[in-house]
């Protein structure tokens, strides 16, 4: 895992909260990758000055980026999962997982008030992180 020497600092700008969600999900991508031979190494950086993940292997996956969900100032500890929208991911997924909640054909949020579906989570993770994989076998 190589990791950015800012990401810390991008961390230390969310409240509690919204911190610990995102370090949650950040938990679950470097897991599921980690569980997956065939991704690889990950990188993590900045994109958008967001929290992002992206594999070191060329011809592997698409980046995911996390963020706090909704606009500044907003005192919400709601957290989405971004990928690009030029993938088929997000409307694989609401097949998948229609109770979630998605934001055009980009992401995913996921409420304070429920917890983090894990399981879900990991999937989409993995598809996301499987993409040009996965497509080049279609």
């Amino acid at each position: 895992m190589n990791k950015a020497p800012q990401f810390d600092e991008i961390y230390g700008r969310y409240a509690s909260p919204v911190r610990d969600r995102l370090q949650h999900l950040r938990r679950l991508i470097l897991e599921t990758a980690q569980q997956n031979a065939q991704v690889g190494r990950l990188q993590e950086t900045l994109k958008w000055g967001q929290p992002s993940f992206l594999t070191v292997r060329a011809k592997t996956g698409t980046t995911i980026r996390i963020d706090k969900d909704g606009a500044d100032g907003v005192d919400t500890a709601d957290v989405a999962l971004f990928v690009n929208c030029q993938t088929s991911l997000v409307s694989e997924w609401r097949v998948l997982y229609p109770h979630l909640t998605f934001g055009g054909n980009r992401s995913v949020h996921f409420p304070a008030d429920k917890p983090l579906p894990e399981a879900e989570i990991c999937q989409m993770v993995s598809m996301a992180l499987r993409y040009h994989l996965d497509k080049a076998r279609r």
